[in-house]
């Protein structure tokens, strides 16, 4: 009924009006059409929380563990429960469409955006992904499956042509979306890449196998079409060309009102360039969707919020455990014990500015953090006092690092708006004669999105700054065009910079900064002003920021050394920065920036009982983890990252994450590197072969594989059952994994099995990922993992047939807590060869 209402709503509207809603009415919403009943659809990012449609810190958001965190849970159930979170937030702010999940792999452990990423293998990817969605859409929001397909880079990621084969595509990178389509997303972004020559806007891969429909049996050897019926949205300027983008799949352009369909597509419907049955289509998903979020018609009831609000943060926290990996734990030393702690030594920048999350597009602005430091304190507050001595722990800080010398947005601890005086800044917009149109008091220094005011020509941020150090500060402003910056009105930068760039996160979200170095004295106040001109075509994020002078590294290092010297167990922060982890570029290197590891190494050297906390988005190398007894795996935690993480310190909650990713014990050992096009082309020459399958098929050792983790009791693995025999028409495969918790304490343990093949005329992995499970046992007790395998575990893609395929004869099944610790096998055969029943999909998989 639904979809016949739909048809007849289509027929009310003039073919001016269809073209009119295909491309965005604004940045973040679709135009509303009267005529047929249809709201405007608001769109927002992201993965890890919902910012709405401006970019305001003064509008806060919850903000969850990176999606790196999420897929290291390896628990659907937990990643189900954060998208109903979302979802309640996006409704909050007036949201029906969250521009996640992201399904991109972990191809190279230097891919720039892999925080907002889940992992390199494409079942933990599908699965996760398809539980995030079935959270979002339970709450009435669309999830948008992104970014379609094979974006698993940053470097030239608006034109680079990825070069891949149809089995790759297949068996890695579509897989996820795959999945998600079959789970029932809504919505699907087209990447900006090219994909063998085309790009993601006009590729025929998003009408097959997308929107293909799926053959019914005996209908001829053609397989793989999905049947998505959902809205092919852009990723925001990712629509760059007229025709070949309107006679693809491609339904949505965005952002608005400015696109090439905006400019010509009516008159190429009218030349007959365009049928007009493309247009009917793309509406038809458009206003499918508005049904389906309840922007079409009568305004869908209410849904009650899956999680009270004040659930929430106890839900934020709970995930920050869940997705936290215990990479090592030598004479267990973890958990910590309060009762026989004296003094605990926190070191480390990120101990009091953890990164909770990645930059670029997907940043929210938190209402509050939780950082290691304050965890910590906060936990140990809670300590009973031993009644002999009325103690409780002392806890020390000592950054063991010099302040950082890049530039930082200004922030209201130490500064002063001028006008009014409270903590922030002032911005204000002028004309051309600088008479002011506009002022409002701002919270940090970084303004993104400043008020759209009618004849603004300059942009002006100032600030009261005072510093906690004398001397010769760093003081910089992000933008583009004409730039001035003044202290104490010298007039210290006034040049133009051209824009020399077409990504939309390095013009509109972080510009570089331009610098100048300004003699300031401690507690004495500056007043500082950044203008620049709102020109045409540079965007209108401006920044201002500032860095204290260097510092002394051997004086902080010294300082660190002596406080872990002076403490029962020391607590070291390390993790990337913004710098060197962020949306728009790749990693140069997977080692810690600012001399991290020599801290880390004298710590150890210091004391022999500290512990290691990585604040990372993705892998970094840690030629020091073999030095350190006990090394845990924050990701970027959110909001709560200092209460979760204290709660596994201590004990209160298991570290429950496993990797996502295979991790490197350094860079030149990692078989699949490579994100740098050459002559516009990225090569997936690996084939089918990378995360733990690429490290399989060098024969090399990394530092930690991919699934590997450990917890707080111990887990002995004694007997698998599955199957001896299947036929090869498509079905399933349970498998029985019996282990044993012979640990002292309760415990969750992820039971993974691997399927490996090596009498074949196939390309095979040596082994891959074909199910999990996970299972829970108190000490001493005997659990029952049951992993169900789907067909698709057995087969590969056949490009000469078209189809997936199952090749007869033996399997390995291999059962264990890594990909490289797989204690149990058994044989499988496959009796009989055939292709995979219909049903036979991922969908099996993620029952």
């Amino acid at each position: 009924m639904a979809e016949d209402e739909t048809g007849r709503l289509l027929e009310k509207l003039d073919i001016g009006q269809k073209i009119r809603l295909l491309t965005g009415a604004s940045n973040w919403r679709t135009y509303a059409e009267p005529a047929v009943g249809l709201r405007p659809l608001t769109m927002s990012d992201g993965p890890a929380g919902v910012r709405g449609e401006t970019w305001d810190e003064r509008r806060t958001s919850l903000v969850l563990p990176s999606p790196t965190a999420l897929a290291a849970s390896w628990d659907e159930e937990l990643v189900r429960d954060l998208g109903g979170l979302l979802a309640t937030e996006a409704r909050r702010k007036g949201v029906q469409v969250l521009l996640a999940p992201t399904l991109n792999l972990h191809r190279s452990p230097l891919g720039g955006r892999h925080f907002e990423c889940f992992s390199e293998d494409p079942l933990l990817t599908a699965r996760t992904g398809v539980a995030f969605v079935k959270g979002v859409q339970e709450g009435g929001v669309a999830a948008t499956a992104k970014h379609f397909v094979a974006n698993d880079a940053e470097t030239d990621r608006l034109h680079v042509d990825v070069r891949v084969t149809e089995r790759a595509l297949r068996e890695l990178y579509l897989a996820p979306f795959e999945a998600a389509v079959e789970a029932g997303v809504w919505a699907v972004m087209s990447a900006y890449n090219k994909v063998n020559g085309v790009t993601m806007s006009a590729s025929p891969l998003l009408e097959w196998p997308l929107k293909g429909d799926r053959p019914l049996p005996g209908n001829g050897p053609v397989q793989g079409g999905w049947g998505f019926d959902g809205l092919v949205v852009s990723d925001w300027g990712a629509v760059r060309s007229l025709l070949g983008s309107a006679r693809s799949g491609q339904d949505l352009a965005m952002p608005g009102p400015e696109s090439p369909w905006a400019a010509g597509l009516l008159a190429a419907v009218t030349a007959g360039l365009i049928d007009e049955a493309r247009i009917d289509d793309k509406v038809r998903r458009l206003l499918r969707l508005a049904r389906r979020v309840g922007a079409l018609g009568e305004p869908a009831p209410l849904r009650r919020p899956l999680t009270p609000p004040a659930g929430e943060r106890a839900l934020l926290r709970r995930a920050v455990a869940a997705g936290t990996v215990l990479l090592r734990n030598e004479r267990d030393v973890l958990p910590l014990d309060p009762a026989r702690l004296r003094r605990v030594a926190v070191i480390g920048p990120q101990a009091t500015s953890v990164r909770i999350q990645g930059g670029g597009s997907a940043e929210v602005f938190p209402s509050s953090v939780v950082t290691p430091l304050e965890g910590i304190e906060a936990a140990l507050g809670e300590a009973p006092v031993e009644a002999g001595d009325g103690y409780r722990p002392e806890v020390t800080y000592t950054p063991g690092l010099p302040p950082h010398t890049r530039p930082r947005p200004l922030d209201p601890a130490w500064t002063r708006d001028p006008r009014g005086g409270e903590p922030g800044v002032l911005v204000r917009l002028l004309d051309a004669h600088g008479a002011e149109l506009h002022a409002e008091h701002r919270l940090s220094g970084r303004i993104v999105e400043p008020a759209r005011v009618a004849g603004a020509v300059t942009v002006e941020i100032s600030a009261l700054v005072r510093p906690a150090r004398s001397g010769s500060w760093t003081l910089g402003v992000g933008g583009w065009g004409l730039i001035s910056l003044s202290v104490d009105g010298r007039t210290l930068l006034s040049d133009e910079f051209p824009l020399d760039s077409d990504d939309p996160t390095r013009v509109h979200v972080s510009p570089p900064y331009r610098c100048v170095r300004a003699e300031l004295t401690e507690g004495v106040e500056s007043e500082v002003i950044a203008r620049r001109r709102l020109d045409a075509g540079t965007g209108v994020a401006t920044l201002l920021a500032a860095a204290p002078p260097p510092g002394d590294a051997p004086t902080a290092l010294a300082a660190a050394e002596a406080a872990a010297r002076a403490a029962d167990v020391a607590v070291v922060v390390v993790g990337t920065t913004q710098e060197s982890e962020s949306e728009g570029r790749d990693r140069d290197s997977l080692a810690l920036p600012d001399g991290q590891d020599a801290l880390v190494r004298a710590v150890v050297r210091a004391n022999p009982r500290t512990v290691v906390l990585v604040n990372s988005g993705g892998p970094v190398a840690m030629p020091w983890h073999r030095e350190v007894p006990a090394l845990l795996l924050s990701w970027f935690p959110g909001q709560e990252a200092g209460h979760g993480l204290a709660d596994v310190l201590f004990g209160r909650a298991e570290p429950g994450g496993r990797l996502p990713t295979t991790w490197a014990l350094a860079e030149e050992d990692v078989p699949v590197l490579d994100t740098r096009p050459r002559d516009g082309r990225l090569p997936y020459e690996e084939g089918v072969h990378i995360g733990h399958r690429a490290w399989l098929r060098a024969g090399a050792r990394p530092a930690y594989w991919f699934g590997h983790g450990l917890g707080y009791t111990t887990w002995t693995y004694e007997g698998m059952e599955a199957p001896s025999a299947v036929s090869g028409d498509g079905a399933g495969v349970e498998v029985r994994v019996r282990l044993r918790n012979t640990g002292p304490r309760r415990g969750r343990e992820v039971v993974q099995v691997y399927v490996a093949r090596t009498d074949t005329a196939v390309d095979r992995p040596v082994r891959a990922l074909a199910g999990y499970a996970s299972v829970e046992a108190d000490p001493g007790e005997e659990a029952v993992a049951t992993v169900r395998l789907a067909a698709r575990a057995l087969s590969h893609w056949s490009t000469d047939r078209g189809r997936w395929e199952t090749e007869p004869g033996a399997f390995t099944l291999l059962a264990g807590s890594s990909a490289g610790e797989l204690p149990l096998r058994t044989t499988l055969t496959v009796a009989a060869p055939g292709p995979l029943a219909p049903d036979a999909s991922m969908e099996s998989a993620l029952r």
